[in-house]
């Protein structure tokens, strides 16, 4: 016997079902990327240096999505590497430009992070005192108290340079101030010695501080490796998404590393962090832009990543180690970038 109703019931909930099926994709539909980034700058405007001021400058990442209806919002924070962890831990990034330390942490304390792409090698840390102190070398260092930003790259960068003398924390009095209050506190005197980045060069240039040594002269000890991590949620659902940002980031890579566009990176690095052009010149002189921004997962970096891992594992910055190569993302790694 035909039924009727039963034939109109079947066609509603296929109906229904299909919708459902539309509602969820649609519910599903990337409408925003956010991308967090320790913010550098000294002044009202953000710099992160690097990639990402290139990026923003040449608005890379909004052209590239703006035909998919997709916003770039890109968040900065003043409390680094540490506070980025907190916001990947509560949702509320799906992408990180960081220094190794910060990365590493989130990734050894548990959080779902992806390797996407290297951002910055070889990034020199400078030893900074207070004028007539007589501090020459990191054995002075000895009993005095050192300002370092706890968390972040400048700590591992420290604890490298510190080993590579056969000296460790223990061996000074560590003083956790952020970038730009451990600059004013040894502009001030209150501590005698920073380690951090070429900031420290401004202070140099108005004779409030003395410049000894950094990572070049330890042979590299110390340097900084940055990466672009990502949620392992938010790479999973959008590997099209993914793989278009890395290329269309590799537009603003192939400028930042032609050695051509030194003055030019330099004049707009300096213009958003409300740096003097002269510190990033003085910083970049021995180097190229070429082997500096890369961004290539290749083996030495990767190398590079391990060995921080280790290392912040020996100083007990994680409690957890783990294999670099198992934290790229693996789309990446069946690639061979």
């Amino acid at each position: 016997m035909n039924h009727p109703f039963k034939h109109v019931t079947r066609l509603f909930a296929a109906s229904a079902l299909a919708g459902l099926f539309a509602f969820a994709a649609h519910a599903d539909e990337l409408k925003e990327i956010r991308i967090a980034v320790p913010d550098l700058s000294a002044g009202t405007q953000h710099s992160g240096g690097g990639i990402v001021d290139v990026l923003r400058n040449q608005q890379v990442f909004e052209k590239a999505f703006a035909e998919q209806g997709i916003k770039i919002q890109w968040s900065f924070f003043k409390g680094a590497g540490p506070v980025i962890n907190e916001a990947f831990a509560n949702g509320q990034v799906d992408l990180a430009y960081l220094g190794d330390l910060a990365a590493i942490i989130g990734k050894s304390n548990g959080l779902d992070t992806r390797l996407l792409s290297a951002t910055a090698r070889g990034v020199k840390q400078y030893l900074g005192v207070v004028p007539g102190s007589g501090i020459k070398t990191l054995q002075d260092l000895k009993g005095k108290r050192v300002a370092i930003f706890r968390g972040t790259a400048t700590q591992l960068s420290f604890d490298a340079a510190l080993a590579s003398q056969g000296l460790s924390e223990k061996d000074v009095k560590v003083i956790n101030l952020d970038f730009n209050a451990a600059v004013a506190a040894l502009a001030a005197k209150q501590i005698d010695a920073s380690w951090g980045s070429s900031g420290l060069t401004a202070l140099q240039a108005r004779g409030l501080a003395e410049l000894p040594l950094n990572t070049k002269d330890l042979g590299g000890a110390g340097s900084v490796q940055a990466v672009l991590v990502g949620t392992g949620k938010f790479v999973d659902a959008h590997p099209d998404v993914v793989a278009k940002l890395l290329k269309a980031q590799q537009q603003a890579v192939d400028w930042l590393t032609q050695d051509s566009n030194k003055d030019a990176y330099v004049q707009l690095v300096s213009g958003l962090a409300s740096y003097p052009p002269v510190i990033l010149t003085q910083d970049l002189k021995d180097q190229k832009l070429s082997e500096v921004f890369p961004s290539t997962l290749d083996p030495v970096f990767l190398g590079k990543l391990q060995d921080a891992v280790d290392l912040a594992a020996q100083q007990k910055l994680i409690r957890k180690p783990f294999k670099v190569n198992d934290w790229v993302a693996p789309g990446l790694a069946a690639a061979g970038l």
